[in-house]
């Protein structure tokens, strides 16, 4: 494995260690990204290591655009938030110099995680990720992606908690489609034309995401936490139970944000990661 790797997996555990036997505050107000980080280095170097090729490695240029792609994707959902209210943030930096980047810094992990998750989950489960490029017909296309805009527009309608199930699904149903017929991959295309396996997956990486998301999220002294109107009090960590169902059209969706605003990007490259 490259180096980089063993740094990330080494660092996950160092600063898992150094969390509960310093006093410091910076491990505790950057536990979250510092770890997603450790764990986007680790992945990343072990594909390396097992396929021969990666995105850090091979394919650096890509890995900062999905990286800034995923700065703004994440941003849009923070806008949602401010309509929903669905998490709040506690004991972030008060210097706005400090703590902007911190968002930068964490929102930037968000993708690539969920992404290399993907990978890795791909590569150890049976059958093949080939991608392909089918087109859903008229009659399942059009409702998914009217769907889809509803789903993005009523909580500017009715701008409450319970509105935040539409959100989770809303770029999935909207965008994805939308890429199939641009000649993109889509997830939706690809399952509901009889090829059923990277929904699954895809699926699967979301909820091993949400896990480790939320599990050092606990841990960490700048964190968030939820306000959940559907058993919200039965809670994992700090997310109420059902919410770990969000992960799953999450990462769906961030996948369907990346290919689309990818296309828009002038800068080619080779790797066309994950399309």
């Amino acid at each position: 494995m490259p180096a980089y790797g063993w740094v990330g997996l080494g660092s996950m555990v160092l600063f898992q260690v150094l969390l509960f036997v310093t006093p410091g505050r910076f491990i505790g107000l950057y536990y979250t990204p510092l770890q997603w980080t450790g764990l986007i280095l680790f992945l990343d170097g072990w594909r390396k290591q097992r396929r021969g090729t990666s995105l850090i490695s091979d394919h650096f240029r890509e890995f900062v655009i999905l990286c800034a792609i995923s700065v703004g994707s994440w941003a849009v959902f923070e806008g949602y938030n401010v309509l929903l209210k669905n998490w709040r943030y506690l004991n972030l930096p008060e210097n706005p110099l400090i703590r902007i980047p911190g968002y930068v810094w964490a929102f930037a992990t968000i993708s690539p995680g969920m992404f290399l998750i993907y990978e890795t989950l791909s590569d150890m489960l049976p059958g093949s990720d080939e991608p392909v490029y089918p087109r859903l017909p008229d009659a399942v296309f059009w409702p998914f992606v009217v769907f889809g805009a509803a789903c993005l527009v009523v909580p500017f309608i009715w701008p409450s908690t319970y509105m935040t199930p539409l959100v989770w699904v809303g770029f999935a149903f909207f965008l994805d489609p939308i890429n199939g017929r641009l000649g993109d991959r889509s997830i939706l295309s690809e399952f509901f034309t009889g090829r059923f396996r990277s929904m699954p997956v895809f699926f699967l990486a979301g909820l091993v995401a949400g896990v480790l998301w939320e599990f050092w999220n606990y841990w960490a002294l700048a964190k968030w936490e939820y306000d959940v109107p559907y058993l919200g009090h039965v809670k994992l960590f700090e997310m109420p139970v059902l919410g770990f169902l969000g992960f799953m059209p999450f990462i769906i969706e961030s996948y369907a944000i990346y290919r689309f605003v990818r296309r828009m990007i002038p800068l080619r490259d080779g790797a066309r990661y994950l399309g």
